[in-house]
């Protein structure tokens, strides 16, 4: 499914490259756009797969036969970039094969200095490097590179509002994203995010809405709201607008779809949006709060504004306005100089709040932050001993969570179907199995949960 608004500022591009594409090719040309990284790249490919679309392209998965192959890359972990290295030196037979092939490399690795650089020495077969604030500039780029420039590489931090009127290609069916800032303003000690995305710049609360609208209108049943920091959104608008009186306009459109959103940084959690959170039926109830560590010395060197406490406090106040609502985290273990006692505040904090799910990570040096320059006496190993005991502790908490689910009534959006039972999330973002028909697909279903193993079980009323 594709919305088209073109862009006033690459219409043109995009019709020139149409033509030229018209009179090249007696079939459509054809593209890939493979991503890497989080929701937000997700949804940045989304919008660079509406352009290739607008401007004549066909979508294809096989690299081999693709006259345009775009890799959208991430930089906050060291396993994503080495994939992107092993992806693009693959592609170098097939630039051989097919001369006249565009091959991009784009996102938040290229956006830092010494990986531009790599590209641009060692890689001669990559024709388009760009940015994080320049993917609306596609059609321009891709003109460019068919009318003669031989290299194009563009990485402006220039931190303007985000363009609007770019095409999205939704390829989930049911289920889309809506970017409502990017950027950040937090500088994490460890985060690259701050360098490769920029600062935080809020899209204007009416094209959101407008957006969210059309989506609905068209039969989205799930909107995931993205941010680096959505708790922040409104910042530098003028209008008087929060996250919280979004989601409150968003919840008031007509339809019937689930609110998602994240990411939320805990030291603007505020009273607002759990009130919000409450008072709006649509948005589900489950906050994903990441505390990347129990210890507020290594909360302090992190850079995270907020403590063991403080955070504990939001997970209160959280659970008396919606007592059923579930948590979800990211936690890094080994961040440098993390003592024994360190970890063991982590642990406590996990056992507190009983998380449903945490998605954890050892920590990982990227060049260019604060954290890069610690010292870091801890060896791997007993990273990985400590890795391993958090992930035991989720596991009795997971199970906890699930078992107090049994005998309740959820909301399930049904997503898939295999041998007689249809699969989905509820509001709780908790994965749910039922008996039911694939007819069921991209719909709402009430179900009881009669059973917990590793998701729940239960039977549709």
């Amino acid at each position: 499914m594709i919305r088209v608004e073109k862009s006033v500022e690459q219409a043109v591009y995009i019709n020139r490259v149409r033509d030229i594409l018209a009179s090249r090719y007696s079939d459509k040309p054809r593209a890939v756009v493979t991503t890497f990284g989080c929701q937000q790249n997700v949804s940045d490919s989304q919008r660079l797969k509406g352009l290739l679309l607008s401007m004549g392209y066909e979508l294809t998965e096989d690299p081999a036969k693709a006259d345009i192959v775009i890799f959208n890359t991430c930089a906050v972990r060291e396993h994503a970039e080495d994939r992107v290295w092993g992806n693009v030196g693959s592609m170098k037979k097939y630039k051989e094969q097919r001369r006249n092939m565009i091959l991009a490399v784009c996102g938040c690795m290229v956006q830092q200095k010494q990986v531009a650089e790599r590209f641009l020495k060692s890689y001669p077969y990559v024709d388009m490097i760009f940015g994080t604030q320049v993917g609306h500039r596609l059609p321009e780029f891709i003109y460019r590179r068919l009318t003669g420039e031989r290299r194009i590489c563009e990485l402006a931090l220039e931190n303007k509002p985000a363009e609007e009127g770019v095409p999205v290609y939704n390829d989930g069916g049911f289920k889309g994203f809506i970017p409502i800032m990017s950027g950040c303003d937090n500088f994490c000690s460890y985060c690259i995010v701050p360098y490769v995305r920029g600062r935080e710049r809020s899209r204007a609360s009416a094209a959101i809405l407008a957006e969210a609208r059309q989506m609905i209108a068209e039969g989205f049943k799930e909107i995931m709201l993205l941010g680096q920091n959505v708790n922040s959104y409104g910042k530098g608008l003028d209008e008087d607008i929060s996250f919280a009186k979004l989601l409150r306009m968003i919840n008031g459109i007509p339809g019937e779809f689930r609110i998602k959103f994240m990411t939320s940084n805990p030291k603007d959690c505020g009273e607002d949006l759990l009130d919000a959170m409450r008072d709006c039926e649509k948005v589900e109830r489950h906050l994903h709060l990441p505390f990347q560590s129990g210890s507020n010395g290594v909360l302090r060197r992190m850079n995270r504004k907020y403590t063991f406490e403080s955070y504990c406090d939001i997970v209160n106040a959280a659970r008396e306005r919606m007592p059923d609502i579930t948590f979800t985290s990211d936690v890094i273990v080994g961040f440098p100089n993390e003592s024994e006692e360190d970890f063991g505040k982590t642990l406590e904090l996990v056992g507190k709040v009983g998380f449903s799910a945490l998605f954890t990570f050892i920590y990982s040096k990227r060049e260019g932050t604060p954290a890069a320059l610690m010292e870091d006496p801890v060896t791997r190993e007993e990273k990985g001993r400590r890795f391993d005991r958090l992930l035991k502790l989720q596991e009795e908490n997971a199970k906890r969570v699930l078992g107090s689910m049994i005998g309740k009534t959820v909301t399930v959006l049904c997503e898939e179907y295999s041998g007689g039972f249809v699969f989905g999330k509820d509001e709780h973002q908790l994965n749910v199995k039922f008996p039911g028909e694939e007819g069921l697909i991209g719909n709402f279903a009430k179900v009881k949960v009669t059973a917990a193993e590793e998701i729940l079980i239960g039977e549709k009323i």
